[in-house]
C-alpha cells in the first residue's frame, strides 16, 4: 500500500480567562470524515495554494520582535502557515482573527461576514480578496508559533502541522461550522485531560499531549506570555522524538 503524503496545516489554541484555570476552545469533528472523526480537537487545516500568496504581507499586521524568532523557525512557509491559521479557525469555529485597518473589531455576527465564512467554506472566495474588499488586516501578531507534529505514518491522512497559540478575540461568539464541525466547548486543559480519561472525550494523542503541556498554567496571560518569548520550538516527528527547535 502507497504510504499517504504529508500535508502542510496549521492550528490555533485558543485561551480565554476562567477560573480556577484558562480556558480553550475544543470542537468536535464529525464522524464522516476520514481524519480524527468524532474526536474533540483545536480549529485547523490544511494550509491551501492561496494562503502563499504575497498579497498578504499587505493585509497582515507587522510581527512583533519575538515572532521574528517564530518566523525563522517556520521557515519558508511562514505566512502560508499564519495564514492558514487564521482562516481555518474563522472557517472552522467563526472566531476572526482580524481587525480593521482602525484596529476596530470585527462584528462576527454581521450577516456579511457570515456569509463570508460561508463562502470561504465553500472556496467561493478566497481570504486575500475579502480583506481587499473589506479593508481587513489579520492579526497575526495575536497568535504565536507553539510548536510542530507530523503525523505517524499508516494513518488515512498524514499532516506536518504547525501549532500556534493566542488568545481569543473579545465579544466574538464561536459557532462550530455544523459540517466539519458539530460541537465546539470551551474547557481547561486539566478538565478536558479528566474528560478523556473518563472516555467522554476523545482526542488524538498529539491532543492530550499539548493539554499536558498546557495545564502547567493557570492563567491564559501566563501561557501566552510564555509562548511569546520562547526560543524553542520542538518539532515532532514520526518517532515520537523531538528534534530541536530551530
Amino acid at each position: 500500500m502507497n504510504e499517504q503524503p504529508i500535508r502542510s496545516a496549521a492550528t490555533v489554541i485558543l485561551v480565554r480567562d476562567a477560573h480556577p484555570q484558562y480556558e480553550i476552545l475544543m470542537l468536535k469533528r464529525t464522524t464522516n470524515t476520514a481524519f480524527a472523526g468524532g474526536m474533540y480537537v483545536f480549529p485547523g487545516g490544511r494550509v491551501d495554494e492561496s494562503d502563499y500568496h504575497s498579497t498578504y504581507r499587505q493585509q497582515m499586521t507587522q510581527l512583533s520582535r519575538d515572532q521574528l524568532h517564530q518566523k525563522k523557525a517556520l521557515g519558508e512557509d511562514w505566512l502560508a502557515c499564519w495564514v492558514a491559521a487564521i482562516r481555518e479557525t474563522f472557517e472552522e469555529s467563526g472566531l476572526l482573527l482580524a481587525c480593521t485597518t482602525n484596529r476596530e473589531q470585527i462584528n462576527t455576527q454581521d450577516g456579511k461576514v457570515i456569509e463570508y465564512r460561508r463562502q470561504l467554506r465553500s472556496n467561493e472566495i478566497d481570504l486575500k480578496t475579502i480583506c481587499a474588499k473589506e479593508g481587513w488586516i489579520l492579526t497575526v501578531d495575536q497568535i504565536h508559533f507553539f510548536n510542530r507534529w507530523v503525523t505517524p505514518p499508516g494513518r488515512p491522512r498524514r499532516f506536518d502541522t504547525r501549532f500556534f497559540i493566542g488568545s481569543a478575540p473579545d465579544g466574538q461568539l464561536e459557532l462550530h461550522d455544523g459540517e466539519e464541525t458539530t460541537d465546539s466547548i470551551w474547557i481547561s486543559p486539566t478538565t478536558a485531560l479528566a474528560e478523556n480519561k473518563k472516555g467522554r472525550l476523545a482526542m488524538m494523542a498529539v491532543t492530550i499531549k499539548q493539554l499536558e503541556d498546557l495545564s502547567s498554567h493557570r492563567a491564559a496571560a501566563g501561557l501566552i506570555a510564555s509562548v511569546k518569548s520562547s526560543r524553542d520550538f520542538p518539532h515532532y516527528l514520526p518517532s515520537g522524538t523531538a528534534s530541536p527547535g530551530a
